[in-house]
């Protein structure tokens, strides 16, 4: 019988992948330990990890050097270090992607936050990084605006894997999994495969609660407080089973076709007054992922509760949500505030990336 928590929550169907990134855990061996130890079955990257990880180490000083001497814009260079650490990667996971049918194993790369409005140019680096790190078990991170739908559903069909980010509303979750089926759809009619074909869909979490947790003491709701993210999340996993277990879905399901899982992001906690696991704990349910940084890792590691709850008290987290439009609170325009926002806190780490990249290439030369 497994001991460990991490490990545990995959017995109820859940994977459990490290939201946290860079060449150190690979070269001591940390992402190999957690791999056996934990059984973290998949990473993923943004531009504040990387930021983070080249700012904070010397490691890749030598590569962007070289990159420099060859490579024009700081775009570029930093794509040329983030496919090589995210080949990497992915060899570590080859094993899971194998054992696991292509269910599992992924090491996700995101492209330019700066594209989240622009269709085109989305679609263009997808393709571009799918084809450069030449992985089955990288996906390509498009951010869920309305521009991305467009996105998703055409490199679905072109047979990329894709890692749905940035997702906050409920509305918005609907036409991202309509994009999916969509773009799978496209691809039967060309005739070509889609049983290697796979996506998820990252709901950011605790930001909901930051921006609401205020709003609900002003209106005398402070019992909700810290409970709207994970009532939302509920939501979605109904939302989730409705349409990767209707008849639609099914006719793909019998040409190979995997469900689009939900991913929890965002599930460390924010609110000090939180418990440290609280996200994790209330998350655990099957055919789901929650993507977790390493100190959460710790916690719910040391004094985690494992059991399936996403589907526990599915009643009382409908009435929270109904107490909060009756309240005058319209949770579909906070997400859409929180998906405006967090294109540009996605826009400030990567401008802050490059700039740690240009002084890099200035002591250089």
């Amino acid at each position: 019988m497994e001991t460990n928590k991490v490990k545990q929550s995959h017995g109820l169907g859940q994977s459990i992948w490290l939201d946290f990134f860079d060449r150190k855990i690979m070269n001591n061996g940390e992402l190999q330990k957690l791999i056996d130890e934990d059984g973290i079955t998949g990473v993923t990257s943004n531009p504040a990890i990387f930021e983070k990880a080249i700012s904070s180490s010397s490691d890749y000083n030598e590569d962007i050097t070289a990159f420099s001497k060859n490579e024009k814009s700081n775009d570029a260079i930093f794509y040329g270090l983030a496919v090589k650490d995210i080949q990497r990667a992915t060899d570590f996971f080859k094993k899971i992607y194998e054992k696991s049918n292509a269910e599992d194993g992924f090491v996700s790369l995101e492209v330019s936050p700066h594209l989240a409005r622009d269709s085109e140019e989305t679609i263009r680096q997808a393709k571009e990084l799918w084809k450069a790190v030449d992985r089955k078990n990288v996906m390509i991170k498009i951010p869920g605006t309305v521009e991305g739908l467009t996105a998703i559903r055409k490199c679905t069909a072109e047979g990329i894997n894709v890692n749905v980010t940035l997702l906050f509303g409920l509305p918005r979750y609907k036409e991202v999994t309509e994009a999916y089926v969509s773009g799978l759809e496209d691809r039967v009619q060309l005739d070509l495969p889609i049983d290697t074909v796979v996506s998820v869909a990252s709901f950011f979490l605790s930001r909901i609660d930051v921006m609401i947790d205020p709003m609900l003491e002003e209106k005398g709701l402070g019992k909700l407080k810290g409970e709207i993210a994970i009532a939302s999340a509920k939501k979605a996993y109904q939302i989730y089973k409705e349409v990767f277990y209707s008849d639609r879905f099914k006719k793909l399901e019998e040409k190979g076709a995997k469900k689009q899982r939900v991913l929890w992001a965002s599930t460390s906690s924010k609110d000090p007054s939180f418990s440290d696991t609280k996200y994790v704990e209330a998350l655990i349910g099957p055919e789901t992922i929650n993507t977790v940084p390493l100190d959460t890792i710790d916690a719910f590691r040391d004094h985690g509760k494992v059991e399936n709850q996403l589907e526990k008290n599915l009643d009382r987290a409908i009435s929270e949500l109904d107490q909060l439009k009756e309240s005058g609170i319209d949770i579909d325009k906070i997400t859409q505030k929180l998906e405006d926002e967090g294109i540009e806190k996605f826009n400030k780490p990567y401008d802050k990336l490059l700039d740690a990249i240009e002084r890099q290439k200035k002591k250089t030369n």
